[in-house]
């Protein structure tokens, strides 16, 4: 039997760059979990982005514990039956020709800056480097993802950072117009903003980045780790947009709660990266591409993807009830099932104090910096757990509203 933890023991013994809800979980089915004590709780967050079908998804189960009693892990000197099997299957649903699979959307988006860097120094020469990315924009923890990223808070620690990346503001085309230019390898961009604030690009601006690119022969990188698998009512929200881009990372709910991530790309491109070029240990292990292609196989339905707009529906009219009553939000944005709820002036700075009043009450939700609630559910959350979540989140707001008036 295994020793007695808890939420305690996390302030003890871990690295303190988390400050992780005051309850531990440790059981959930669909969009429910049960913690430590056996409350119950209604999860708006999916593993932020991940549990796409929700907790303890049967078909999930199954195909992962049928790959482990045949394969785990074998190391990338070999490949294996299930993760062709999902190449094929996402080379079939986009745009791609080639994948690059690896363990996190952070890995993912440093192939593609990789692979951007070296398609620009193979054809065009070494001045051919820069990447532009756009403030407030989130792709990843590792130096260079960081660096590329628009939140200084996130990269300004760790100093001296990757060069020749430049930053122009979101939604701004006539910005980003004075940043690509020749010497200009790669763009990349999230085409819904998910920790800067769940803010969706215009499709003029993300059309103005496809013309610039193909004038200045630069690559287009959608980077689609939280927009990705069906989150959007479309697949991948490039198709949404009807933009096809050069290269697309994905992650998160791709393995809809195992460790995956992907690199998606053209035949050409991707003839650069000869062998010894990039490479991951975990990437592609069979385990992980048997979940994920179940995921994807699950939610690649018409079905589904009519689901999330529906739920996207019950959110926003709950999150446009409480409105009506308390005043807290300036407006709800997003698309399907990544919404945020920005709060008005008088909340400024204070969305982490929603999160933990919502934890009080039994429902889980995010935050999008400082000032935006994120929701960011299951795409198969139950209705009923969606009005009983949203019932608990308009208490936690009503307290929230009497506390700002005492």
């Amino acid at each position: 039997m295994l020793p007695q933890v808890s939420r305690y023991d996390f302030d003890q013994w871990m690295v303190p760059v988390y400050t992780p809800a005051n309850f531990v979980p440790v059981y959930a089915s669909g969009s429910t979990l049960w913690d430590q004590s056996g409350q119950d709780y209604v999860d708006f967050t999916g593993g932020i982005a991940v549990n796409v079908l929700g907790h303890a998804h049967p078909d999930l189960q199954r195909a992962l514990t049928e790959q482990a009693e045949r394969l785990w892990h074998t190391g990338n000197g070999y490949t294996n039956e299930p993760i062709l099997l999902l190449a094929k299957q996402l080379i079939e649903a986009t745009f791609a020709d080639r994948v690059f699979f690896c363990n996190s959307g952070a890995e993912a988006n440093e192939a593609a800056l990789k692979l951007a860097r070296k398609v620009a120094h193979d054809r065009f020469g070494v001045n051919k480097s820069g990447i532009v990315a756009f403030t407030n924009s989130f792709h990843g923890r590792t130096l260079f993802t960081v660096s590329v990223g628009g939140q200084p808070t996130y990269s300004q620690d760790f100093a001296p950072l990757p060069s020749d990346i430049y930053h122009a503001s979101f939604n701004d085309l006539e910005a980003a117009a004075k940043l690509i230019n020749d010497h200009t390898c790669a763009v990349i961009v999230e085409p819904i903003q998910g920790e800067g604030g769940v803010l969706p690009a215009d499709g003029a601006f993300l059309r103005g980045l496809h013309t610039l690119c193909k004038k200045h022969k630069v690559l287009l990188i959608f980077d689609e780790v939280q927009s990705g698998v069906g989150r959007t009512g479309s697949l991948y929200a490039y198709m949404h947009y009807g933009i096809t881009p050069d290269i697309l990372t994905t992650a998160k709910a791709l393995g809809g709660g195992f460790p995956i991530g992907a690199m998606l790309t053209s035949e050409d491109l991707a003839q650069v990266m000869s062998v010894g070029t990039h490479g991951t240990t975990y990437g592609g292990n069979p385990l992980a591409g048997a979940v994920a292609y179940k995921v994807i196989q699950l939610i690649n339905q018409p079905h589904v993807m009519r689901g999330v707009i529906e739920r996207h529906k019950w959110i926003v009219e709950a999150l446009s009830a409480i409105n009506q009553r308390l005043h807290l939000f300036k407006k709800v944005r997003g698309l399907g099932l990544l919404i945020g709820a920005v709060l008005n002036e008088d909340y400024t700075g204070k969305a982490k104090e929603f999160n933990l009043a919502a934890a009080e009450q039994r429902v889980m939700v995010l935050t999008a910096g400082t000032n935006v609630v994120r929701f960011t559910p299951a795409l198969n959350i139950s209705e009923q757990e969606v009005k009983t979540g949203m019932a608990r989140f308009a208490v936690a707001c009503e307290h929230l509203a009497r506390g700002s008036k005492t």
